[in-house]
């Protein structure tokens, strides 16, 4: 069991542009929104299509990558961690937000 840990592997299209942003530090995050698609057949037969969505986070050279080579609807394979914060709206309001920090990213093709 201690070799389980926060792991998460996705394969999706992304579902924005990416959004790049360069921080005072001079790091670099790409945001990221990811569809994931499952179909099924429910019990009278039909065939059901559901989407999720994923909100995927990239820092450094992984950024660099997005940023040159990825635009909306590209199939990508991730693997990461999930994370969970907080923070406050416009209005005060605490929100929770669950994201993936990309640790490997796999170019996979186009848009399908």
């Amino acid at each position: 069991m201690s070799t389980l840990r926060n792991k998460v592997q996705l394969i999706g299209n992304l579902g924005n542009t990416p959004e790049i942003i360069n921080l005072e530090s001079g790091k670099k995050l790409a945001k990221i929104s990811l569809a994931t698609n499952e179909s099924y057949k429910n019990n009278k037969g039909e065939l059901i299509k559901e989407t999720q969505w994923h909100n995927l986070l990239a820092w450094g050279k992984t950024a660099d990558i997005i940023e040159k080579h990825l635009q909306k609807g590209n199939e990508i394979a991730i693997e990461g961690k999930l994370v969970n914060r907080s923070y406050e709206d416009k209005n005060g309001e605490k929100k929770y937000i669950t994201e993936i920090v990309i640790n490997e990213l796999l170019m996979l093709g186009g848009k399908n």
